[in-house]
């Protein structure tokens, strides 16, 4: 199963990637982590791994995508930046990071200022999934960027289902209602996941949606989660709503 979760800065798409892929591998499921996010540099430390190198050096680097990339462009054709399939036992090795059963690839980030947009980036991310051939119990999770790039971008067509981190906004709100008419569009299911809410504004969030019916698990604001994030530390701890949601998941 493939998964994407998406969101708006700072709603907890990367803390859910980290505790459902603990999840998963605690389950017994091979999980790889796809961090698709140019912008993060803390994803790995939830999961606790040192930052792996950018798999875009594995394909020549950031230039050389790129250089394909508007060569086809002024063509009109198309890049094929990965040739055949992968599995999760055939990634190349010094592009893995891995803790406790959990692998993590980084399709790239941006480095230095002035170095030019992250095209290149999206485009090898939706290979990079588009490639991967997954046995029944393999698990990859993509910790896509904030907003709804990564829709325009195709990654999101990839996934067999989405999962949008809401939390109590008026913004997520509004994300939602674009993010839902996007996954209807591409035909992939939706789901949220409401983060950061005490009752009452779990409540007002329902009321905000327009199908809650949507929201498939509910994660309260909790000191020790708050306290990983913001000391980079793993989240090694398993969470009720978190074995919830697995199980959600695997019944839709």
């Amino acid at each position: 199963m493939k998964i994407a979760i998406c969101g708006k800065r700072g709603s907890g798409k990367s803390t859910l990637t980290a505790l459902l892929a603990r999840e998963y591998a605690r389950r017994n499921h091979p999980v790889l982590v796809v961090d698709t996010d140019e912008s993060n540099l803390g994803l790995h430390r939830l999961l606790g791994t040192d930052a792996p190198s950018d798999l875009m050096g594995y394909f020549g680097g950031k230039k050389v995508v790129g250089t394909k990339l508007m060569a086809a462009m002024r063509d009109n054709a198309s890049v094929n930046v990965i040739e055949g399939t992968w599995t999760l036992d055939s990634l190349p090795e010094d592009y893995v990071a891995e803790d406790h059963g959990v692998r993590l690839i980084a399709i790239g980030k941006i480095h230095d200022a002035g170095e030019g947009c992250a095209c290149p980036m999206g485009m090898l991310a939706r290979q990079f999934l588009k490639s991967l051939r997954l046995s029944n119990n393999d698990v990859v999770i993509a910790d896509t960027e904030a907003g709804i790039e990564h829709f325009g971008r195709g990654i999101d067509q990839e996934a067999d289902v989405i999962l949008m981190v809401l939390d109590p906004s008026f913004e997520s709100l509004r994300l939602a209602e674009k993010i839902t008419g996007m996954a209807e569009g591409i035909g992939v299911p939706l789901y949220y996941v409401l983060n950061k809410a005490d009752p009452a504004m779990a409540a007002r969030v329902r009321e905000g949606v327009a199908d809650p019916s949507r929201i498939v698990c509910e994660i309260p604001q909790e000191p020790g989660i708050l306290e990983a994030g913001l000391g980079g530390q793993a989240l090694t701890d398993g969470h009720q709503a978190i074995g919830t949601l697995v199980e959600v998941l695997e019944r839709r």
